[in-house]
């Protein structure tokens, strides 16, 4: 992959709001050496190279190769947390709320698979206070899916015994198709979400939406 290019998005997607230039290519180049090599067996020299850059360049523009993955961490998660509320806002109705939600969850999961994998695979790694940052918006976006799935099971719009057990395994759903995923596979990031969506009303025992519905 030419250096500073997205795997993910042509036009640079999530990416798009790092400046300068030099850092987000640096960012994916990082993606895609996390990607191949993982965390540990990545060096700031393979990043730098991936950017079609010089080795010192890189710590222009970050201190550490933690600094790094931090910096994907909290990229991912700020867009997933944003993507999932814009879905719902202005949506009326708690099984269309939903449908919403989801699709948007397992849609953004396919888009930015690679970048998704790499942070499920290389959490860990992130340094005590780094973690702490990135739990808080983990917490938050578990949370959109709970209070919707507690909205509606106390409308009585959905069958739901575990409020909370359901709620993870919606979450759970959505998050796994970035393991899967391969663009040249049979099915869109539109197509997995809509499915994901469908499934999701499923387990609610909710009445399905149909697509464009509100």
């Amino acid at each position: 992959m030419a250096p500073g290019s997205d795997s993910e998005d042509g036009d640079g997607g999530m990416w798009a709001g790092v400046a300068p230039d030099a850092s987000r290519r640096l960012l994916v180049a990082a993606v895609d050496s996390f990607a191949e090599l993982g965390y540990h067996g990545t060096s700031t020299r393979h990043i730098a190279a991936g950017a079609g850059m010089s080795a010192g360049a890189l710590y222009v523009h970050y201190r550490t190769k933690a600094d790094l993955l931090f910096q994907i961490a909290l990229t991912v998660h700020e867009s997933v947390r944003a993507e999932l509320e814009a879905a719902v806002e202005g949506v009326d109705g708690h099984a269309a709320r939903v449908r919403a939600l989801m699709y948007a969850f397992a849609r953004w999961h396919a888009r930015h698979h690679r970048a998704a994998r790499v942070i499920q695979n290389e959490l860990g790694a992130l340094d005590a206070a780094h973690a702490r940052r990135i739990a808080a918006i983990r917490r938050r976006v578990r949370a959109l899916v709970r209070e919707e799935v507690r909205a509606g099971a106390a409308a009585g719009a959905f069958d739901v015994a575990d409020i909370e057990g359901t709620a993870r395994a919606l979450s759970s759903l959505a998050i796994d198709v970035c393991r899967w995923y391969r663009p040249e596979g049979p099915r869109s990031p539109e197509e997995i979400g809509a499915l994901t969506a469908h499934l999701s009303l499923r387990m609610l025992g909710a009445p399905l939406v149909p697509p464009g519905r509100r």
